[in-house]
C-alpha cells in the first residue's frame, strides 16, 4: 500500500516547522497524530433498530472500517433505555487510514459544509487531544445524497502525543487543519 499524502506531508514539512518552533530535541520528540476516533450517538435506535444499521454503514463508508456498536452502559427508565441496549457506533483509525481520512476531511468534506468559516478551536481538552462535532454526515464525498433518509452527525477525536493544547494547535494546523480565524 502506498505511503497516505498527508503522512508524506507530516514527515517531510511538518516535522521541521515543529521543531524549528517549538525547539524540540530531535524528530522523534516532534508530536504525532496517534489516532481518529469517529462516534455516533444514534438515541432514535431505542426505538427503531434500522435506523442504527444505517448510521454504522454510512459510518463505516466515510472511514473505510467497519464500526463496532457501541452499548448503554446503564437503563434510564425514563428514555426507555435498558442496559447493553445498542445506541451508536464507533471507529478508532490509525496509520495510512487515519492520514487518508484526514486528507479527504479537509480537503474535500469541510469545504462542502455550509457556510464554512473553519472548525472552532474550542475543542482542545489540556492534553493535546482536539474533538469537534459534525453536524451532517452527507458532506463526505462517499454518502449518496439521493438515498439518504435521514442526516445524521457524528463526533470526531483527534488524539496527538502532544504534551499541550499549543503543540497540538500547531501540529494539526500545520497538517491542514482549518481552523476559525483567531481574533
Amino acid at each position: 500500500m502506498a505511503e497516505a499524502r498527508l503522512f508524506k506531508h507530516y514527515k517531510d514539512d511538518v516535522v521541521k516547522k515543529m521543531t524549528s518552533e517549538f525547539g524540540y530535541p530531535n524528530i522523534m520528540a516532534v508530536p504525532k497524530l496517534q489516532k481518529i476516533s469517529i462516534n455516533a450517538g444514534v438515541g432514535e435506535a431505542i426505538n427503531d433498530r434500522k435506523l442504527l444499521d444505517t448510521v454504522t454503514e454510512n459510518v463505516g463508508l466515510v472511514t473505510g472500517q467497519r464500526p463496532v456498536l457501541t452499548k448503554a452502559r446503564k437503563a434510564i427508565s425514563n428514555f426507555k433505555l435498558r442496559q447493553g441496549m445498542p445506541i451508536g457506533c464507533k471507529v478508532t483509525l490509525r496509520r495510512s487510514r487515519m492520514y487518508e481520512f484526514l486528507d479527504r476531511l479537509i480537503t474535500l468534506a469541510l469545504p462542502r459544509t455550509r457556510d464554512f468559516q473553519g472548525v472552532p478551536d474550542r475543542g482542545f481538552d489540556g492534553r493535546g487531544n482536539y474533538t469537534m462535532g459534525i453536524s451532517e454526515h452527507t458532506i463526505f464525498p462517499e454518502i449518496d445524497t439521493d438515498k439518504v433518509e435521514r442526516i445524521h452527525g457524528m463526533d470526531l477525536t483527534f488524539v496527538t502525543s502532544a504534551e499541550n493544547d499549543e503543540q497540538a494547535y500547531a501540529l494539526l494546523k500545520h497538517l491542514g487543519m482549518p481552523f476559525q480565524k483567531r481574533n
